[in-house]
C-alpha cells in the first residue's frame, strides 16, 4: 500500500506540473498565481493558481503523462511533500527523504541527493517541501532531514561546501541549550525572502522539549542572522507570562505549520504551537506568550509588528494547523489586505494585515473557575463572531444529532454541559473520555484549501 501511495503521489503531481514547467518560464515574480515556485503556491500561501488549461470541462480527459517510481515505500511510509517548480525541473521528496529532481515535462531523473547517505531507513519520515534560491547562476535548493538543514547545488544535487559545515546546518546548535540534548527538526519548509532562509521547526511534544525559536539563516553560509524566541528570554515582551526563567526548561511554542510572506511589506507572518507538555501546565503558569499565536515579523530582522494569541494557557493541543493565509477583504467596496488563520477548533480568525485588528469582532468566554484547580487560571476564550462557520462553532449543542444511536444519549446529555469549541475549558477532574471531534475542525498544515486572492465580506 506504501508502494502505491508513493507512486500515485507522484503520479497524480505530473497531471497539474507539466503546464507550470511551461509557464514558469515566462513568470518573473514568486506571487505569479501561473507558477508553484514555492511550498503553498506562492508566499502568500494561497493554495490558488490563475492556470485556465485545466478546468471542469476538461478535467475528465486528464490522462497520466509520466510516472517516476522513487522505490523507497516501506511499511508505514508516508509521501506529503507538496513538489515544486522551477526553471522546468521538479523537486520532491520519497518517502525516505531522498530529495530528487525530475524534469517537469518528461519525468526524467536529473539528480538524487540521500542525506541517510546509504544507510538503512525503516522508520517513519515527514516531509512536507522544500525552499528555493538564486541569484544569477547560482542556484539553492534547501531540504531539512532529520536535525540537518541542507544546502543543495540545484543543477548538479551536491551540497555546497560553503553553507554551515560541507553544506550543512545542525539545527541543535544556536538555541542556547546544550545541542547534544536537543531534539528538532522542521517538517515544512521556510520562506525565503532576499538572502534569508526563515525557518521554524518540529520539537517534541513531550518533556524535555527543545524551544521553539524561529531563525532566519543566510542562504549562502548558513550563519544565523536572527532569532526570534518565541519563549521569551529576560527583558524580552512577554518574558513576565511565564515562570521564571521558563525559557531554559520550557520547549515547544514552535512554528511546525510553515509561514507566509508579505514580499511588499517584508514581513513574514508565523503560527506557533502550544508549549509542552502539551496537556500538562502546572509548570508553566502564565498566559505563556507566544505559544498559540499569529505572529507578524519583519523578515529582515525579526522583529515583532504584532501577535494575536488565540489561546492562552493551553491545555489541549490547541494549537495553529496550518500557515497564515494571506487574502485580500473587500469592505463597502475597499480592499483590505488581511490574514486569515484557521484553526484545530473549526474557527477562522481574520485579521487586519497591517495592524492585527480582528475584522470580525471576537467574542470572549469566561471560563469557570470551578474547572480548574489552579485559582489563577480564570481567563475568557475567544471566539471569532464571523464567518458564519466560526460562530457556529462557538455555540453549545443543545440537540442530538440524528445520527447519533439512542444508547449514545447519556453521553450526549454530559457533552452538553461542555461548549463544543471551547479552547481552555475541560471536562470535569472525573471524567475519563476526551471528545475528539472537537479538534476536527482543521486539517493539519497538509491542508489543501484553494482560497481567491480576494474575498468579500
Amino acid at each position: 500500500m506504501a508502494g502505491h501511495l508513493s507512486k500515485v503521489a507522484l503520479s497524480a503531481a505530473v497531471l497539474f506540473v507539466v503546464h507550470w514547467a511551461w509557464s514558469g518560464q515566462q513568470a518573473s515574480s514568486s506571487s505569479d498565481y501561473t507558477c508553484w515556485k514555492v511550498y503553498g503556491g506562492t508566499p502568500d500561501d494561497i493554495h490558488y493558481s490563475t492556470l485556465r488549461q485545466i478546468n471542469r470541462d476538461t478535467v475528465r480527459n486528464l490522462a497520466v503523462a509520466w510516472t517516476y517510481q522513487s522505490g523507497d515505500e516501506f511499511p508505514e511510509s508516508e509521501m506529503e511533500c507538496n513538489p515544486i517548480v522551477e526553471h522546468g525541473v521538479l523537486f520532491v521528496t520519497t518517502p525516505k527523504l531522498r530529495l530528487v529532481a525530475l524534469d517537469a515535462a518528461t519525468g526524467q531523473l536529473r539528480w538524487s541527493f540521500d542525506p541517510n547517505q546509504g544507510e538503512p531507513v525503516a522508520t517513519k519520515l515527514r516531509n512536507r517541501g522544500v525552499s528555493y534560491w538564486e541569484q544569477g547562476e547560482d542556484r539553492r535548493v534547501f531540504v531539512v532531514a532529520q536535525q540537518y538543514l541542507y544546502a543543495l547545488d540545484a543543477t548538479s544535487g551536491k551540497p555546497i561546501a560553503s553553507f554551515g559545515d560541507s553544506g550543512r546546518v545542525d539545527l541543535r546548535e544556536g538555541l542556547g541549550r546544550d545541542p547534544k540534548l536537543q531534539s528538532i527538526s522542521a517538517t515544512t519548509p521556510g520562506v525565503v525572502y532576499k538572502d534569508l532562509l526563515i525557518l521554524g521547526s518540529i520539537v517534541s511534544e513531550d518533556l524535555p522539549a527543545s524551544p521553539g525559536d524561529i531563525r532566519a539563516f543566510d542562504v549562502r553560509t548558513g550563519r544565523i542572522r536572527w532569532t526570534f524566541h518565541t519563549i521569551p528570554r529576560p527583558g524580552e515582551y512577554g518574558y513576565e507570562t511565564w515562570p521564571k526563567d521558563a525559557w531554559t526548561y520550557i520547549g515547544g511554542v514552535n512554528d511546525w505549520a510553515g509561514m507566509s510572506l508579505d514580499e511588499k511589506r517584508g514581513w513574514v507572518f508565523a503560527a506557533t504551537g502550544s508549549a509542552s507538555f502539551d496537556f500538562y501546565g502546572a509548570n508553566r503558569l502564565g498566559d505563556d506568550l507566544f505559544a498559540n499565536c499569529v505572529i507578524a515579523l519583519k523578515a529582515d530582522s525579526g522583529e515583532q509588528v504584532w501577535h494575536f494569541q488565540g489561546v492562552r494557557h493551553d491545555l489541549w493541543d490547541r494549537d495553529f494547523p496550518a500557515a497564515p493565509t494571506l487574502v485580500t477583504v473587500k469592505r463597502d467596496g475597499q480592499p483590505i489586505d488581511a490574514v486569515a488563520q484557521i484553526t484545530k477548533s473549526g474557527f477562522v480568525f481574520v485579521f487586519d494585515r497591517e495592524t492585527g485588528r480582528p475584522l470580525f469582532p471576537i467574542e470572549y468566554s469566561p471560563v469557570p473557575a470551578r474547572m480548574w484547580t489552579v485559582k489563577w487560571r480564570r481567563r475568557r476564550n475567544r471566539c471569532p463572531c464571523a464567518p458564519r462557520h466560526s460562530r457556529a462553532r462557538c455555540s453549545r449543542p443543545t440537540s442530538l444529532p440524528p445520527a447519533l444511536p439512542r444508547r449514545a444519549r447519556p453521553f450526549w446529555n454530559n457533552c452538553k454541559r461542555f461548549a463544543a469549541a471551547a479552547n481552555s475549558r475541560r471536562p470535569a477532574c472525573k471524567a475519563r473520555w476526551f471528545f475528539r471531534a472537537s479538534m476536527a475542525g482543521a486539517n493539519g498544515a497538509a491542508r489543501r484549501s484553494i482560497l481567491k486572492p480576494e474575498c468579500s465580506t
